[in-house]
């Protein structure tokens, strides 16, 4: 009797633990259903704004020498008057209408139109002025795993990206004129403060900074850096948020 009774305790733990397991692995499912269907709609819907902005962005085809965007940055600035700039990295799907907040946490779960949206928009940061005196342009994007906002800045990893000198020049376009920059550093590195500094007492301290980027590089671009330069920091993260891939260049056209 004792015997039984011992039995039919040990199969009713069991059962509730089953149970347990189950709910758990419902709920599992539903919220790997919830975080599915909004990626989905998050994508689809920065898809349907980038379409609609590509009409304020026209190629210029009459320059043969340089690409030349015309930025209608009057209708951007009414449609969003955080807007700050236009980028453009060759080889990879880098083309967005740039933002600026606030602060730095904004633009990763809001898009252009300021609706909530788990994939952000690309956004620049918002220490840096666009005046022309900025040292260090940061901009960021989330990696996103369709490739949208800077979910294909990983490419400037690969060998076939670095060894072509076709990607070796990237454009930003604001509302003082178009800019080319020379890239002159990618790597991957552990999240840190240092490469987005955006804040330099003088020269000598910002040269000992774009010399530590330079010696970083998992290629040599053989490109030349002064302290009198100015460069553009491109950001994203990668494994699971824990390391950072990083791309840097200078500007190469300045006319301040």
């Amino acid at each position: 009797m004792l015997t039984y009774i011992r039995n039919e305790k040990g199969n009713n733990m069991k059962k509730k633990i089953f149970g347990i397991l189950i709910i758990l692995c419902l709920l599992l499912l539903i919220y790997g259903a919830y975080k599915f269907f909004m990626w989905e709609s998050s994508n689809k819907e920065n898809d349907s704004i980038q379409k609609e902005l590509e009409e304020e962005i026209i190629e210029n085809q009459n320059n043969n020498k340089e690409e030349n965007y015309i930025v209608d940055f009057e209708k951007l600035k009414k449609k969003n008057a955080d807007t700050v700039a236009y980028l453009k990295v060759n080889n990879t799907k880098i083309d967005y209408v740039v933002v600026r907040g606030k602060n730095n946490s904004y633009y990763l779960n809001h898009n252009f139109n300021k609706n909530k949206n788990v994939a952000g928009w690309v956004f620049a940061d918002y220490h840096n002025k666009y005046n022309g005196k900025d040292k260090n342009l940061v901009i960021y994007g989330h990696n996103m795993k369709n490739g949208s906002m800077f979910g294909t800045l990983k490419n400037v990893l690969k060998k076939e990206w670095y060894k072509n000198k076709n990607n070796h020049k990237l454009l930003l376009v604001d509302e003082r004129g178009t800019y080319y920059y020379q890239v002159f550093s990618t790597y991957s590195i552990k999240v840190e403060d240092y490469y987005i500094n955006t804040k330099f007492k003088n020269d000598d301290e910002f040269y000992k900074f774009i010399k530590v980027l330079k010696n970083r590089s998992i290629y040599n671009f053989n490109v030349d850096l002064k302290k009198t330069d100015k460069i553009l920091t491109l950001s994203t993260c990668s494994s699971g948020g824990n390391m950072r891939v990083v791309l840097h260049a200078k500007l190469i056209n300045d006319s301040e």
